[in-house]
């Protein structure tokens, strides 16, 4: 049986995070725009248990949030662990995994669109060992970009990864880029910062922060009221900020790319 909105909650690791996402384009001409959001920072171990808990979030089935298996990884609706740790053996890792946490947007009412979602990876120490950056197009392709961090590393300080850009997000944006990702082990908060680079110049700056709730029935009902658009928000965001930067006169870019779903490994 669900949870009722005020019923006692049991603590998950599973976070709703409420937040902003942010983008700065400065080349070759500025645009800015941000608007405010919720996502959820899903542990894997937890997800059968969450839908069987909760009676506002479903697992792998409608409701008015929702976590899809197919939404993520292989999108097959395999187990997304068995998955990870096969990427994890291909890109030459070999730590003992423990946790596996996506955070990204959930489904509402069934709907979703996620540009990214970010895949923090533990061992068995609970230390933090590498993040999967899974981006998307709104053409349905996909690449992961699996990146180490360090076991050793200041935990108080931001963790910050780098690779070259290899696959096609928008018509909009030159492929000649690198990627540098500013993010922390994600806790009370959330945040990740994606600076996009062409020649050492910067391009593009995007942001996405937030502050954690527990994930029960009351919050899940509360920030659903609060933000009951989100996918439309999201989508009509995307095609409409375009329209914006076409009219000022950046040229479209054709898809270059035909392989689509693959996870990369850059070097570490």
């Amino acid at each position: 049986m669900g949870q009722t909105p005020d019923s006692p909650a049991r603590q998950f690791k599973t976070k709703l995070y409420i937040g902003e996402v942010s983008h700065r384009r400065l080349k070759p001409v500025g645009h800015h725009f941000k608007y405010k959001v919720f996502s959820a920072l899903f542990d894997l171990d937890e997800l059968p248990e969450l839908g069987k808990n909760h009676r506002w979030f479903s697992h792998n089935r409608l409701g008015l949030l929702s976590f899809y298996d197919k939404d993520h990884g292989p999108k097959t609706g395999a187990p997304l662990r068995p998955w990870i740790e096969q990427q994890l053996r291909k890109g030459g890792y070999d730590f003992l995994l423990g946790a596996v946490k996506i955070h990204c947007f959930p489904r509402i009412l069934g709907f979703v669109f996620n540009p990214i979602s970010v895949w923090f990876i533990y061992d068995s120490h609970e230390r933090l060992r590498a993040v999967l950056h899974e981006v998307r197009n709104t053409q349905g392709q996909w690449r992961g970009y699996l990146l180490p961090v360090d076991a050793n590393r200041d935990e108080k300080k931001l963790i910050r990864q780098e690779c070259d850009k290899t696959f096609y997000v928008s018509p909009l944006m030159e492929m000649n880029c690198h990627y540098h990702f500013t993010l922390q082990d994600p806790g009370d908060y959330y945040s990740l910062a994606i600076r996009e680079t062409q020649n050492g110049k910067k391009v593009l700056l995007a942001s996405h922060t937030g502050k954690a709730r527990d994930f029960t029935d009351g919050k899940i009902l509360k920030t659903f009221a609060s933000h009951p658009l989100q996918f439309f928000k999201v989508v009509i965001g995307i095609h409409f900020e375009a329209l914006r930067i076409l009219l000022k006169g950046v040229s479209y870019k054709p898809n270059p790319q035909s392989q689509n779903g693959d996870v990369t490994f850059p070097k570490k």
